[in-house]
């Protein structure tokens, strides 16, 4: 099959595009930190020029073996739960932690999820709902009967403020014995985003990230109704000698949790 053309994708869709290259790219590597064949798979059956992105780095990576990990945790007290995963790009983590008993939702806009469903192998219990996580009818696509895992990875950051904790509220309120893991970034990157732009090649600016959030506001989010705890997960310390002390380090040091760029887990009820 030729390779499918992405090139009309922009704006925040196209970090899609983004962030399957840099997991590729680390899942190909001999001594990769993450075994991911779909995404290789994936990136090579599109048809766009990844060099415009620059150079590629293990941190996207790192964040998907976090949330692989917060989900299969939650997994293995509820096989059969249901897994949705809002903006999901062109992730692959249904391929990464399908036990064969959990039911996967997919939502996004509709330019990825027609990528998605002409690219991606097809499953009885992976379905795209093609619409914006911040329209919340794609709550009434889910089943919570035997629990619910929601993940924003990489979709908090591009969203403002108070969208993102009107979702998250709902959330609560709808899926009350359910789980939710996002990731977010301290506001010194967000200012530099907004003002300047991280360029990472001739070629390419990211989109301005807008919301900023980090480890020593969640009072903020523990104040939310229905909310029961809040933690932040840890990466791994990933490859090379730096990051092996680095990563750590900088858990076992409070003063740099409004530093850090945290994943985060909410447990409603």
């Amino acid at each position: 099959m030729p390779a499918l053309d992405a090139r009309h994708l922009d704006g925040i869709s196209e970090t899609a595009l983004l962030t399957l290259h840099q997991r590729a790219t680390e899942a190909a590597r001999p001594d990769r930190i993450i075994d991911d064949p779909m995404a290789v798979a994936l990136r090579d059956n599109v048809d766009y020029d990844y060099r415009r992105f620059g150079r590629t780095h293990q941190a996207t990576a790192l964040r998907a073996l976090v949330f692989d990990a917060a989900t299969r945790h939650y997994l293995h007290t509820h096989p059969r739960a249901t897994v949705v995963a809002l903006a999901e790009g062109l992730q692959t983590s249904f391929w990464r932690l399908d036990n064969g008993a959990l039911s996967w939702i997919s939502v996004d806009l509709a330019p990825i999820v027609r990528l998605r469903e002409q690219l991606l192998p097809p499953s009885d219990r992976l379905r795209c709902c093609a619409r914006s996580a911040l329209d919340y009818s794609w709550m009434d696509e889910v089943d919570d009967s035997r629990g619910v895992l929601i993940t924003a990875e990489g979709l908090f950051q591009y969203l403002q403020r108070g969208a993102v904790f009107d979702l998250i509220a709902a959330c609560a309120n709808r899926f009350r014995c359910g789980q939710l893991v996002f990731d977010s970034i301290p506001w010194l990157l967000s200012a530099y985003s907004r003002r300047r732009g991280f360029k990472l090649s001739e070629d390419y600016t990211a989109p301005p990230m807008s919301f900023s959030f980090t480890a020593n506001q969640y009072d903020e989010l523990a104040a939310i109704p229905g909310i029961r705890t809040v933690r932040e997960l840890r990466y791994p310390p990933g490859r090379g000698r730096l990051l092996r002390w680095v990563t750590p380090l900088s858990y076992r040091l409070p003063q740099l949790d409004r530093l850090r760029a945290p994943v985060t887990l909410v447990e409603f009820g």
